[in-house]
């Protein structure tokens, strides 16, 4: 799981958290280290976990330039806004799997298993 976070202390908490889950993580500040880690790692990552709103471009815009990388991976967006003001501000899409902030960790391990085994959360 790629774990694209600008929150320094939220990127380790749930880094973390999905560590004590058993999945392998790799950690990205910002977008562009989340690109890097993405060319670097193609064959291994199965899973972006995004925030929505990052500094240099939005989570769907890290999206898309990873599947360039990882034509296959799974996303999951988060946000401390809510669903409806991200998708009015044409980010996400109906659709998407997104899950907001903040979240308890038994609802955290239902969705990344849900979105990993192919199921739309929306």
């Amino acid at each position: 799981i790629l774990v694209t976070e600008d929150d320094p202390i939220v990127l380790e908490t749930v880094s973390s958290l999905l560590e004590s889950l058993g999945y392998k993580v790799f950690r990205a500040k910002d977008a562009q280290e989340a690109i890097e880690i993405a060319k670097l790692y193609a064959g291994t990552i199965q899973l972006l976990f995004t925030d929505v709103v990052l500094p240099e471009m939005n989570g769907k815009e890290l999206y898309e330039r990873i599947k360039e990388e990882i034509p296959g991976i799974k996303v999951l967006f988060t946000s401390g806004y809510t669903e409806n003001i991200i998708a009015r501000h044409g980010v996400l899409e109906h659709g998407v799997s997104f899950i907001q902030k903040p979240y308890e960790l038994s609802t955290l391990a239902k969705v990344i298993r849900e979105v990993l085994d192919g199921v739309v959360i929306s």
